[in-house]
Formats: C-alpha cells, structure tokens, sequence
C-alpha cells in the first residue's frame, strides 16, 4: 500500500481518536432552558418574605422529622444557579464529546422539581406533604408499571401488544366481581390475572395463528373489552351491586421495622400485596430477560426469529406463551382500579393508563428497570398536580393534569433518545 493510501485510511481513525462524532446538543440545550425558566420563573416570582414548607414524616416513623420551613425566594435562587451550573457542565461535556453519566438527569430532575414545589408552595398558608406526593406517585404508577412489564415481555418476543388498556379494564373488571362474589379481595386478586391472559389469548390466536395485524387487533380487542364490561356493568352490576360490585380491598400490610423508616418506610413498605408482588415481577423480569435460559429464547424469537428456529426454538409458541403471560402481569395491574383501592368497577376506568404504559416501556427502552422508574416518573407527575391543586398553586389546575399525558408525548417522539424496539416485532413468523 502506498503513503498517500495510508495516509488516507489513517485520516478516519485519527479523526475516531480525536472525538469528532457530531455534538448532541439535545440534553444540554433543555437542561439550559430548564435552569433559564427556574431562574426567571420560579426565582424572579418567589413573593418577597414568603416561605415554603414540607412535611417529611408521619406519626408512626421512628423519628419525627420536624417540618422543613425553607424561605421562597433564597431557596429559588440557590436551585435555579445550581441548574445554571449543572446545565454549563453539560454543555462543556457536550462541547468536549464526552458523555455524562446517569445521574446528571437524575440530580438535575430532582433539583428542578424541587424547586417547582418551593415555588408552588410559597405562601400559600398550607404543608406539602412530600410523604403523600411519594406514596401517592408510587399508586398511580402501580397499573402502569403492570402494564409496562406486559407491553416487555410481549414485544421482547416479537407480538406488539397495543391491548394493555384492555388487559388492564379486564383485570379491574373481573377483580371486582370475583372479589364481591366471593365477599373476598384476596379471591379478586387470583382472578384478576386470569382476565388480562385471555384477552391475550385472542391476541395471539389472531397474531400468530391468522398473522392479523398486530396493531389492529390490539385496537379491535380494547374496543372490544370496553364495550363488553360496559354492556355488563350497565345490565348487571347496576342491577345489583351488592352481589356483583360491591367494594372489597386488599389490606396493607406493613413490614414491620421498615415501614417506620422516615420518608421512605410509609412509601415502600405500608404497601398491599400487589405491590409487594410488584416489587417481585420487576426484579424476576429485570434478572430473567437478560440472564437465563427463558429471556435468552424470548429475546432470540424477538430479534432473529430464523435463527432461533435454527437452534430449535418453536418461534410461535414462545410468543404465544410469553404473551399470555404477560397478559396475566396486565391483569394484576388492573386489579389495583378496583380491589387495590377499595374502589367498585366503573366504566372505562383505566381511562387510558394502559397507553401510558406502552410509553413508559419505550421510555424504559424494553428494560424492566428503565420502564420501572419512566412509570414512576409519570405517576409523580401526576401525583405533584393532585397535591398542588389541593394546596392551591399559582400553576392552573388544568395545566397540572396535563402533566403526565406531555411527558407521554415528549417520550414517543424521541426526545429522549434514538430507542429501538425488538427487529421481528409485528412481524409474524412461518417456518
């Protein structure tokens, strides 16, 4: 090979060496803006002499935190600089082509709600209860963590699954009228599963047995589930709800020691069973995926279906097996609307969790962690706009309720990252 071909075929690894991969601005740029609007929003707007107040433990801790009394506007300042700081350190690891690890978003989230509720709060004659915005943050994230885990498990073996908001309906539904029957939430609680695994028998009786459009036949199946438990409730549960839709709800069960820790005791561990049983499906998922026998095939039949058939995977009745199951998952999560929360069924009252949750999975990227802490993160948002419209806010309630359905939007579009689903999902295999 001659000098000038040399040359020209080191030019690359030399421009490698040196970092020159295009500058992603994405992150920098928003954490820029952020540390801009906590400056000239929730700084500059602080009321003169106002204060803030959290409320960080209950009665029953083991140590009584007292209030924590913050003045607004100092308190606004010292956050929104530090963001401003945080941002610049972004943008110079931008600039350098050096990535940053996770716990910039993390501390720069935390610091920026932070001083949203200083903000928020400041003067209005009311306690947050940060307690109660983690405990209930934690509730509204448990269908949607449910539904994440399905929307996994399915797509990692190649089947979309867009009837999680069925699974999720059909779980309430049967949870409560089992649990009613049977004067039993614990009976609610064994049926629930069974309701979100045959609506996905119908998933994949139609996906891989007709190969039917994997998106269509998730639409058609929610329409169908509400239209049937609507039908049901209106010409039976009305009719007599003492029998069949009568409250029924799991107890709480505190672990006793750890429910008393302050701040995270009341959260984590003053939790029913099913959350408990959360808890378990999120760590199995997280190990089983990535480091057994069964999440190897699972992911094999999603990526290179052909080549798994080449090993001596049944491609199809993985999928099949591996969706059912997760519609079991769905089904708990929907049996946290009714039995969960001591509520009786009531028409389409998953309203839309279900779709969340796939978004929390693409949030999460197809990693139980990940879709774990995205649902979180939807549930404290919705949770903040609850406390905050109780308390009395500056921000209108509408814009609050809205809060979680703009992340929903932000994170399908992408905004937090090129994402990429499993290669063979909705694609339907024949050998």
């Amino acid at each position: 090979m001659s000098t000038t071909q040399t040359a020209v075929h080191a030019e690359p690894r030399e421009e490698a060496a040196h970092g020159t991969r295009p500058i992603a601005w994405k992150f920098p740029v928003t954490y820029a803006a952020l540390a801009l609007l906590s400056l000239l929003v929730f700084a500059l707007f602080s009321p003169a002499g106002a204060r803030t107040r959290f409320q960080l433990s209950t009665g029953s801790d083991f140590i009584a935190i007292p209030v924590l009394d913050l003045p607004s506007r100092p308190a606004t300042w010292t956050l929104g600089l530090v963001l401003a700081a945080l941002a610049a350190f972004a943008i110079w690891r931008a600039v350098q082509r050096a990535r940053t690890g996770v716990w910039l978003p993390v501390l720069f989230g935390t610091l920026f709600v932070l001083a949203f509720l200083v903000w928020a709060g400041a003067d209005r004659n009311a306690v947050i209860p940060l307690v109660t915005v983690l405990t209930g943050a934690l509730a509204l994230s448990v269908p949607l963590i449910f539904g994440a885990m399905c929307g996994l498990v399915g797509e990692r073996s190649g089947i979309i699954n867009i009837a999680i908001e069925g699974q999720l309906l059909a779980g309430a539904f049967l949870a409560a009228v089992v649990a009613s029957v049977f004067t039993s939430a614990y009976a609610g609680l064994f049926a629930a599963p069974v309701a979100g695994a045959l609506v996905a028998v119908l998933l994949t009786f139609f996906a891989v047995k007709y190969q039917v459009n994997q998106i269509i036949i998730g639409v058609v199946l929610n329409v169908l589930v509400v239209g049937l438990t609507s039908f049901l409730f209106s010409t039976v549960l009305t009719q007599n709800a003492e029998l069949w839709n009568a409250r029924q709800q799991l107890p709480r069960l505190p672990i006793p020691v750890l429910s008393q820790i302050p701040v995270i005791g009341p959260v984590l561990f003053n939790q029913t069973i099913l959350v408990y049983l959360m808890y378990v499906i999120v760590a199995l998922l997280h190990v089983f995926v990535f480091k057994s026998r069964w999440g190897l095939r699972m992911r094999a039949v999603g990526e290179h279906p052909k080549a798994a058939d080449t090993v001596g995977i049944n491609v199809n009745r993985t999928r099949v097996v591996n969706t059912i199951m997760a519609g079991a998952i769905a089904g708990l999560g929907g049996a946290f609307f009714t039995i969960g929360q001591g509520l009786a069924f009531g028409k389409e009252m998953s309203a839309g969790q279900g779709f969340i949750a796939l978004a929390a999975m693409i949030l999460g990227r197809w990693n139980p962690v990940g879709a774990l802490f995205a649902a979180l993160l939807f549930g404290f948002s919705t949770s903040i706009g609850n406390v905050l419209a109780t308390i009395g806010t500056p921000v209108p309630s509408e814009v609050l309720l809205m809060l979680p359905y703009i992340i929903t939007i932000f994170a399908v579009a992408g905004f937090v990252g090129r994402v990429r689903p499993p290669a063979a999902e909705g694609v339907p295999y024949e050998k």
